[in-house]
């Protein structure tokens, strides 16, 4: 028999150790799949025909020959008989200990069975009765090969249905070794021969069941299985089942008052679970029989007591307490009313009161009651289940018990789940019910509290648990719900779901973090576990995650959840208000630093957007709000780093772009379409996208969005933006352009240059369509400081550019408010602006109207308080700007050709700042007021802005004049005003400045304006333009004396004098200059009085009367006047030398060139002198000199004009003094020996420091011309050089010591050479 087969000596220790394995755990044997890869040597047929021989059949090919001699029908007979011994010695080899020979064994009879199950079936049913003493362990995997083949069976024949029936039958209740594993073995024969013939089955079962006696074990296994597996029905039997089951459970009602029964039924509902987390088929299906047979009872007293008797046992382990909660629902079918007073009592009882406080339990038997309060979260929700169509009134009860036992009882991660699965469980109650929505429900707000404080409690570097996912989905259906949500507990939602999702770690390091924080826990997958989650999740009850999920899985799903919620609420609310309600939460995790954090954003977004695209839930004829701002989050995150944010965000542009499409479209279409893929070529290199960040795994290739199919979507990103923005209003345009501006200032590199990219795309499609530009400006402006991205900020200034276009009076009012003071950023908006030529006319012209706008303030000038409004501000402004503006190189030819206008704009605005009066400091201990009028800076600024004008725009020598004079402090006071601006037109007739014409035509209307400032510095210039022949060109005497003839009629009686002393003008009055004349003679005598004050006013009287005599001049009183003012430049009295020296240079200035030669020998002779009195003690001297010095330069025609005005303003080291010898000393010869002769005369000077400046020029001559300088030299010379040199070996500054000794040297070897 069994026991006599023989094996391999080592087996029996491979056996011994598979026996231990299974009496340890009986449940771990399994049956071997036919899926399994055969062997080498086994053959498969390739077909499932029963009726052909089994190809599996091994015969003896050496008797092949005798077989061709045996009939057909003895051949197959003996065929059959082989392949039946060779089964039934494999049945046999079973009981082997070898456990790789087992494997191969149950293979074997598989295949077998595939091709001829009735023969295996019949051999098996031989060996049982051939063999009844066979061990149980024999017999168990005999069980296991019998399940397999009558599953694999297409058809069971009624012989072997009954036959194997009988045997599982007898079996099933057996007592072996195994235990219950060997039991279930048998039950599963049954539950084979179920999927031929399940009624059969089942009648027995009922007969079984029927018979008073509790049913044993494996019979409430069976049915277990049954209730809780779909496979094993045909289609629409599993109903059939159920409602035999149903009768079953109404006959069996009698039993409840039978004392064994029940007491039975109870012992078994509470016997412990082998493991905490599983739960054994029959005792899962034993809580759904025994609910099925309360929903049967009629007597409400039995249904109560029974229910608390239940709740009275043990709440310890989570198994124990959904099936309670289950047979609790399923007793609420008939007696809803009972139920709930039986839950309401029990709440109120002791233990529940100790669940509440976890303090209070201090030992292992209060255990049992510590999760007490999960089993009655759970039971209100399977209350709501089966309650069906009659919870709607009880549902804002159950909502209040369940929020109760939330905020009271002991949290931990057991209540957590139990709460989400009550809630979820009495959600969807509520929503498969019709009339729910007829319903206002008071609890609802409650109930999103306590789910909000759930998530929120959740880790935030973990994610473990599918929690989050199920409060989202619970906040989906919950919005369905009246009433509806209100904006700030919606907002508070959005917030704490997208924080809780978005924000969670990278899923690696989530991965990581899940290992460390829970362990997978060491549970064996066994069948019996199988069928019992699904026996749960049959009869709704919450499988454990006992398997641990993976953290890319379970986030995905959490994501997916998140989505739902948000498509939910659009749902209920389908308006695009409501879209921009939930995008606005987005955009703040879509503008995080973090990749992984903007790639789930952008994918919700994209979500939502292709959710709408595919549903056309939005109104078509409802206006989007603040759709702009959603095309430009799009349309920079297309531009992100993370390639499968771009792909989102690209698909997103796609699916709002269909959307806006069917909005604004004016008449209905079929519109065609095309698959988002193209998005994602817009890359180029056609690599998947979904391999970074978040993204490992494919996306779902069932979600195909649609487009309209005209080529839009194959372009690049910014193409993309283009065409959407086409069908976006103005306003939307303008939405766009202020969040692109917004994103300027953002931390992050690529979303600042993606920002500019977008705002250099708008303005140049849209820009001139803007309304509005004016804040926009200004708002660039604010953004500009903080771009630290050099291609950015060129691209912001380029779309200035642009828009300044058609938009350039709005932005130059707007850039004025922050032009003062104007920093750098300001600066390159104002050359951004003028970057076209044909708009940087347009900026200066609308300056200059801006400068044009002078209002005085309320109190300038009485020292009154200022008002609030400041509009002078913007003149100022426009001053400040002109001035910098003359230095950009973007201005360079507008300043040049608007010279006129803005030189005539500068002088009336300097008068206007002199006019503001700025008021001095506060007193001590007071601040200073709020508004202001300018301060001094103020006339500063239009003073260099002046200056600049003319240095910028080639009128230098204009410049030089007042700048030699020291003339521009002139035009810091309101008094000497007018002789600065006389100075400056004068400046411009002597130097016959090209200008003269276009500010002669400006003078014109500007003599004409109502502002008297104006007026005033236009009368003044044209006084000093009669002296220009160049003037009448433009405006003839006749026509000139008629202008100043009118101005004798203006208000102002500064320009009716200043007309007056025009109309004198020599012009007009030619016999004038005989008398003038006339009168220098006399004028000249004066020159000798003792009186200093006397003397320097006589000078200046004669260099009037040059200056009045005009291009007239002096004739053949030059010669005298120069004679006569050189005389005086050695003069002991200051003033006096001041006074000559500026008279000389007057008369050198009147003369003309073709008059200078009778004067040429008295200029040279001038040069030394001055050029020595540079060093004078007294400035007034020193300014005079230098002035002088430069007039007669000009007249000699020195080279480099320039730079000698720029040595003479603003030079005093070694380079100035070597530049004015160099150009001094390489004259003629003739001029060598005067000037040279002149230096020696000044070393008896009394002056110390101009007998040091003539030493140095000789010296600087003797160095670069010693030949020359020792043929003119005498011994008397040579003696006063050394005397001289030796002098200044003292001298206290070092350089002239050093200089003094060198040349000591240097004479004394000239001196030695030979003449």
């Amino acid at each position: 028999m069994d026991g006599q087969h023989s094996e391999k000596p080592h087996s029996h220790t491979t056996a011994d150790r598979m026996s231990s394995t299974t009496s340890q755990n009986p449940r771990i044997f399994s049956p071997v799949s036919r899926s399994t890869k055969d062997l080498s040597y086994m053959k498969v047929p390739a077909h499932r025909d029963r009726q052909a021989h089994p190809t599996t059949i091994l015969l003896c090919k050496s008797q092949s020959s005798q077989a061709a001699l045996v009939p057909k029908e003895h051949k197959m007979f003996m065929e059959e008989a082989y392949n039946a011994a060779i089964c039934f010695k494999m049945l046999r080899d079973l009981n082997s200990s070898d456990p790789l020979r087992l494997k191969y064994i149950i293979k074997k009879i598989n295949n077998m069975a595939y091709g001829a199950p009735n023969l295996v079936l019949e051999t098996i049913h031989d060996y049982f009765v051939d063999n009844p003493e066979i061990s149980s362990r024999h017999k168990f995997r005999l069980f296991h090969v019998l399940e397999a083949v009558i599953e694999s069976s297409d058809s069971l024949e009624e012989a072997w249905e009954k036959s194997f029936m009988q045997l599982a039958l007898e079996n099933m209740t057996k007592s072996t070794e195994l235990e219950e594993a060997y039991q279930d073995a048998a039950s599963n024969v049954l539950l084979a021969i179920c999927r031929h013939s399940w009624r059969v089955v089942a009648r027995h079962l009922e007969t079984e069941v029927l018979t008073g006696i509790f049913p044993h074990r494996s019979l409430l296994y069976v049915m277990g299985i049954l209730t809780s597996t779909e496979a094993i029905f045909n289609q629409g039997d599993k109903a059939c089942w159920e409602e035999h089951l149903a009768q079953m459970a109404v006959k069996s009602v009698q039993f409840l008052n039978t004392d064994a029964w029940y007491k039975a039924l109870l012992l078994a509902l509470t016997r412990p679970d082998q493991t905490c987390q599983e739960q054994p088929p029959e005792k899962a299906f034993l809580f759904i029989y025994y609910g099925l047979i309360l929903q049967a009872e009629d007597n409400s007293t039995t249904v109560r007591a029974h229910l608390r008797s239940l709740l009275d046992t043990s709440h310890q382990w989570p198994k124990q307490r959904e099936g309670m909660a289950l047979t609790i629902g399923l007793a609420a079918v008939r007696h809803l009313d009972h139920v709930w007073a039986v839950l309401e009592q029990f709440g109120q009882s002791t233990p529940i009161k100790w669940s509440l406080q976890s303090s209070c339990l201090k030992n292992s038997e209060d255990l049992q009651w510590k999760w007490a309060s999960s089993t009655m979260l759970l039971a209100y929700g399977q209350m709501a289940v089966r309650a069906k169509a009659h919870i709607l009134p009880w549902v804002d009860n159950i909502l209040s018990r369940m929020v109760f036992y939330f905020h009271y009882s002991s949290w931990d991660e057991t209540l957590k789940q139990s709460f989400l699965t009550a809630v979820l469980m009495l959600v969807g109650a509520i929503s498969r019910n019709e009339g729910a929505h007829s319903y206002k429900f008071s609890q609802i707000s409650e109930l999103l509290e306590c789910l909000m404080v759930l998530v929120e409690k959740e880790p935030q570097d973990t994610l473990c648990t599918s929690t989050r996912q199920q409060a989202f989905h619970i906040v989906a259906s919950l919005c369905k719900l009246r009433p509806p949500l209100d904006l700030e507990r919606k907002s508070w939602i959005l917030s704490v779901c997208l924080h809780s999702v978005l924000a969670l770690p990278l899923l690696d390091v989530l991965e990581k973090h899940t290992c460390l924080f829970l362990e997978p826990p060491n549970i064996q997958h066994t069948p019996a576990l199988r069928r019992a989650s699904a026996l749960c999740r049959c009869w709704g009850l919450a499988a454990a995650d006992v398997l641990h999920v993976p953290s890319q899985t379970l986030y995905n799903k959490t994501a997916e959840a998140l989505d739902q919620m948000l498509q939910s609420f659009i749902v209920q609310n389908p308006t695009t208000n409501e879209l921009h309600f939930l995008l606005s939460h987005l955009y703040l995790w879509l503008a995080s630093e973090k990749a992984h954090e903007r790639q789930r954003a952008m994918h919700s977004c994209m979500a939502l957007l292709r959710f709408l695209s595919q549903n056309p839930y939005l109104d078509p004829k409802e206006d989007f709000k603040r759709i702009g701002q959603l095309v430009c989050v799009l349309g920079i995150l297309c531009q992100d780093p993370d390639r499968a944010t771009q792909h989102s965000s690209l698909e997103g542009v796609g699916h709002l772009y269909q959307l806006l499409r069917c909005q604004r479209a004016t008449e209905t279409r079929k519109v065609e379409v095309q698959t988002p893929e193209q998005l994602s070529q817009a890359h180029g290199n056609g690599t998947p996208v979904w391999s970074s960040g978040d993204q490992k795994t494919a996306p779902p290739a069932s979600q195909e969005p649609v487009f309209p199919k005209d080529g839009v979507l194959q372009l690049g990103s910014s193409q993309v933006i283009k065409e959407v923005m086409k069908h976006l209003t103005m306003a939307e345009l303008t939405d766009l352009i202020w969040t692109a501006i917004e994103g300027l200032g953002s931390t992050s590199p690529f979303r600042v240059q993606a920002a500019a990219d977008v705002l250099l795309t708008t303005i140049k499609e849209h820009g001139a369509n803007l309304e509005t530009v004016a804040n926009l400006g200004r708002a660039i402006h604010l953004q500009l400081c903080s771009i630290r991205i050099p291609q950015a900020k060129e691209d912001v200034l380029h779309a200035v550019t642009l828009l300044a276009r058609s938009h350039t009076p709005e932005l130059v009012a707007t850039f004025l408010d922050f032009s003062i003071p104007l920093d750098s950023h300001a600066f390159r908006l104002w050359r951004a602006l003028g970057a076209e030529q044909p708009v940087s006319r347009v900026v200066l012209a609308t300056l200059l109207d801006w400068l044009r706008e002078r209002p005085l303030p309320g109190g300038a000038g009485n020292g009154s308080p200022q008002p609030k409004d400041q509009p002078w501000l913007r003149s100022l402004a426009a001053m400040n700007t002109l001035h910098e503006l003359q230095f950009a190189r973007e201005f360079k030819k507008a300043v040049r050709e608007a010279h006129p206008e803005l030189l005539l704009a500068l002088l009336t605005q300097l008068h206007y700042v002199l006019e503001l009066n700025p008021p001095e400091g506060p007193p001590p201990g007071q601040e200073a007021p709020e508004t202001t009028t300018p301060s001094p800076q103020s006339c500063s600024t239009s003073l260099e802005a002046l200056r600049s004008l003319l240095s910028t725009t080639g009128h230098w020598q204009d410049f030089a004049f007042l700048e030699l004079q020291d003339a521009w402090k002139l035009f810091t006071t309101i008094h000497t005003y007018p002789q600065g601006v006389g100075l400056l037109a004068r400046a411009m007739v002597q130097n016959r400045c090209q200008q003269i014409k276009a500010v002669t035509s400006q003078l014109l209307p500007s003599l004409q304006s109502k502002e008297e400032r104006e007026r005033k510095a236009a009368i003044l210039i044209l006084t000093e333009f009669l002296y220009s022949p160049t003037m009448l060109e433009v405006l003839p005497r006749q026509a000139a004396l008629t202008t100043l003839a009118r101005s004798l009629r203006d208000p102002s009686p500064e320009v009716r004098v200043l007309s007056l002393q025009g109309l004198g003008n020599i012009l007009f009055h030619p016999e004038k200059g005989s008398l003038l004349c006339g009168q220098l003679p006399p004028f000249l005598d004066g020159f000798f009085q003792n009186s200093e004050q006397a003397v320097v006013q006589v000078m200046g009287t004669v260099s009037d009367v040059l200056h009045r005599l005009g291009v007239h001049g002096a004739a053949a009183q030059s010669l005298r006047v120069a004679i006569y003012a050189r005389s005086f430049f050695d003069d002991e009295r200051a003033g006096i030398r001041a006074a000559a020296m500026a008279l000389f240079g007057d008369l050198v200035a009147a003369v003309a060139s073709r008059e200078l030669s009778g004067l040429r020998a008295q200029v040279h002779q001038s040069m030394v002198p001055l050029l020595l009195h540079l060093r004078d003690c007294c400035p007034a001297v020193v300014k005079q000199a230098k002035f002088s010095l430069y007039r007669c330069a000009l007249q000699l025609r020195w080279r480099l004009p320039h730079t000698l005005f720029c040595t003479l303003a603003w030079e005093q080291g070694l380079s100035a003094r070597h530049f004015l010898w160099t150009r001094l000393m390489t004259r003629s010869q003739e001029e060598f020996s005067i000037h040279l002769a002149q230096a020696l005369s000044y070393l008896h000077s009394q002056h110390r420091r101009i007998k040091t400046w003539a030493a140095l020029f000789i010296g600087y001559t003797t160095c670069y011309h010693p030949q020359a300088v020792s043929q003119m030299l005498n011994s008397v010379d040579t003696n006063l050089l050394f005397s001289t040199f030796e002098d200044l070996k003292k001298d206290p500054e070092p350089g002239i010591r050093e200089f003094a000794t060198r040349q000591f040297s240097f004479l004394q070897k000239v001196a030695a050479r030979p003449q």
